[in-house]
């Protein structure tokens, strides 16, 4: 009890000792310090793996890449998911429609939509 009533009497001090100053409008607002310290850190990219559409360069075959050239220019597809395509393009064939990728085991319609501007057949 005697912790509640120190507790309620210091809450009460405190704001009759704010209360005037924010009435008043003498206070400032109080001050962002994450954001006055806070620095901008760039974390080293490795070569090769910013695939954006400026360093895509041109369209990567779906029908004749390599896997290293399907990982190198689609976005989201490593080495692994691109011996996948490869795999399933010399079991059944080449593809006739991009969105037939979306059959490859582990590539998903998301996938194969944010690479639509990547590929070709």
């Amino acid at each position: 009890m005697l912790k509640s009533t120190l507790q309620a009497l210091l809450l009460t001090f405190s704001m009759a000792l704010i209360t005037p100053a924010l009435a008043a409008g003498n206070a400032e607002a109080p001050k962002d310090v994450k954001a006055e310290t806070r620095k901008e850190v760039k974390t080293p990219v490795p070569a090769g793996a910013d695939k954006s559409d400026e360093d895509a360069g041109a369209q990567v075959s779906i029908n004749s890449a390599t896997a290293q050239e399907l990982a190198e220019r689609m976005k989201g597809v490593g080495l692994k998911k691109a011996e996948s395509i490869v795999s399933y393009r010399e079991k059944y064939g080449p593809f006739s429609q991009l969105d037939q990728l979306t059959e490859v085991p582990g590539l998903g319609k998301a996938l194969v939509e944010r690479n639509l501007t990547r590929i070709k057949l």
